[in-house]
């Protein structure tokens, strides 16, 4: 079955071949290869282009599960902006805003399995995002997960510890003039790029870690370990195409914070759909892809619940 990435992977072995050619290779050589640390392409800024051509692609032909899967981000902005507005803890509705970036990678999880599917022409619906969990790496991707969400948190600590240093512990809602003071004058202009810089190292740290590592788990069922390392060492070969991709991510998240974080609903799809194609151009395909068995509905009477929400536990048939 022709599938819409067939020009883009044109170099690639084929699933079906590469599993033809697993029977024919001998077991210590498959051994050896599956040992080995996957190779990592050399990619420019046309690549970028392109991974971001496919993703609105995928977005396109999937737009169902934008709202399913990413409007926690909107509802949340909108949640955030009201609660915030007159409170003490107003300074930190920005940081809060850019720390969407840091636990973004991880948010994204489905989107990458959707993309995945379109690649190899199954079927690609908003339920089959569900599939990520069935994954052999869905515990290394939590353990990822929870790293992100340390940082997210460190993150916020350093944007408050930021604001303290620079206006003290008043309330934003007691500082008379609060935003010309943030945006008129010299302690203002301070509190700007003194957190922007460190708001930006927190992003880079991220990058580095995540910007291709879920999707590596999920493809190579690869561990916490080697989906860090493959990322540390995609950024190392990468370094100014992986910058620009930081850019990318932070100028569409910004715009799509505009207007009350709406934008989110379709930035975040689309930059989950395009991280996924960029894995794909930075590391070689996988010689011997693991085979996720399909899942096996099975016919449940109302009797059956709540036994029937842990399929998982039950006997193998």
């Amino acid at each position: 079955m022709a599938t819409p990435y067939a020009d883009e992977f044109a170099d690639d072995l084929p699933y079906a071949d590469r599993a033809a050619s697993v029977g024919d290779a001998q077991p210590a050589a498959q051994q050896a290869r599956r040992a080995s640390p996957p190779a990592i392409r050399k990619i420019n800024l046309g690549d970028l282009h392109a991974a971001l051509r496919l993703g609105w692609e995928d977005f396109k032909a999937v737009p169902s599960h934008a709202i399913m899967l990413c409007v926690i981000y909107p509802v949340l902005g909108l949640v955030l902006a009201r609660a915030v507005l007159g409170y003490s803890v107003l300074p930190l509705l920005f940081p809060m805003a850019a720390g969407f970036a840091l636990i973004g990678p991880f948010a994204a999880l489905g989107l990458y399995e959707l993309s995945r599917r379109r690649e190899l022409g199954q079927d690609a619906s908003a339920w089959h995002a569900t599939e990520v969990l069935r994954s052999p790496s869905f515990g290394a991707m939590l353990g990822l997960g929870a790293l992100l969400l340390a940082i997210f948190v460190t993150w916020i600590a350093t944007a408050q510890a930021i604001y303290v240093a620079t206006f003290g512990n008043a309330p934003a809602a007691a500082i008379p003039d609060f935003v010309r003071l943030v945006l008129t004058t010299r302690d203002g202009w301070r509190l700007i790029l003194i957190g922007c810089g460190a708001g930006f190292l927190f992003a880079v740290v991220t990058l580095c870690l995540s910007v291709v590592a879920f999707p590596i788990m999920l493809d190579r069922q690869a561990g916490f370990v080697d989906a860090i390392a493959t990322s540390l060492r995609a950024v190392a070969r990468n370094p100014l195409p992986m910058a620009a991709w930081g850019l990318i991510v932070a100028a569409l998240l910004v715009l799509g914070s505009l207007p009350a974080f709406l934008g989110l609903a379709v930035v975040i799809p689309l930059l989950g759909h395009a991280t996924w194609h960029l894995y794909r151009k930075v590391v070689e395909p996988n010689p011997f892809p693991p085979v996720i068995p399909p899942a096996n509905p099975i016919r449940r009477s109302a009797a059956d619940f709540p036994a029937a929400l842990f399929q998982w536990k039950r006997d193998p048939r």
